[in-house]
């Protein structure tokens, strides 16, 4: 349940932005109408329509995901609060300038941002932050738990790096599938790596040695 709400926003900021895309003339004019108080100068063209769409959605999706965990008195995971607030700044910039410049660079300013928690973490607190969130369920040796922290800075820079290079190197619309289906592919791949990788150091729990 937790995974589906986590993807959530990210596939109705694809569905929306593909719809819209067949018909940028009547989502421009939904834009204009609904929200062109919210736009610089009042209107929104055919051609940014589609992205300023999504990312209306895609940011009350991130509120109303946030609402749901509070009112079930679920904890708020510290990086869902970033992203709410990446997306609400610079999706309200997208959204205020008509320019879909600022929702694309969120994904890589997140990407960063946890890259620097995971970096930083080590330096200021003496703590590593993935032992601090799966040391309960997994006992690895120091230098794994090393490998393994400085393998997810590296990951989340390349992705950073990678987000702005498809941005910039292709099509909007490219860009949105990637963001939506590309990114959760490669997360997927690392982290079965990561789980090879983790399971040639596991120790073996009690009554399992022969």
């Amino acid at each position: 349940m937790k995974i589906l709400l986590d993807f959530l926003p990210i596939v109705l900021f694809f569905l929306t932005f593909n719809q819209a895309e067949k018909r940028p003339d009547e989502a421009a004019a939904l834009a204009t109408d609904w929200f062109g108080f919210m736009v610089s100068g009042g209107a929104v063209g055919a051609k940014e329509a589609p992205v300023l769409l999504a990312t209306v959605v895609v940011i009350l999706a991130t509120v109303l995901q946030v609402v749901y965990l509070k009112l079930r008195g679920q904890k708020v995971d510290t990086m869902l609060w970033v992203s709410l607030g990446l997306v609400t700044v610079m999706g309200g910039a997208t959204i205020y300038f008509h320019s879909e410049t600022f929702i694309k660079w969120k994904p890589s300013v997140l990407y960063w941002v946890m890259a620097a928690a995971f970096w930083l973490s080590p330096i200021l607190s003496g703590r590593n932050l993935l032992k601090m969130m799966m040391g309960e369920q997994v006992e690895l040796p120091g230098f794994v738990w090393r490998n393994l922290n400085l393998a997810w800075i590296g990951f989340f820079s390349l992705m950073g790096v990678l987000n702005l290079w498809i941005a910039y190197s292709y099509d909007t619309s490219t860009w949105v599938t990637f963001k939506s289906f590309g990114g959760m592919g490669l997360m997927l791949v690392f982290m079965i790596a990561q789980g090879i990788y983790m399971s040639r150091h596991m120790k073996p729990a009690e009554g399992d040695k022969s």
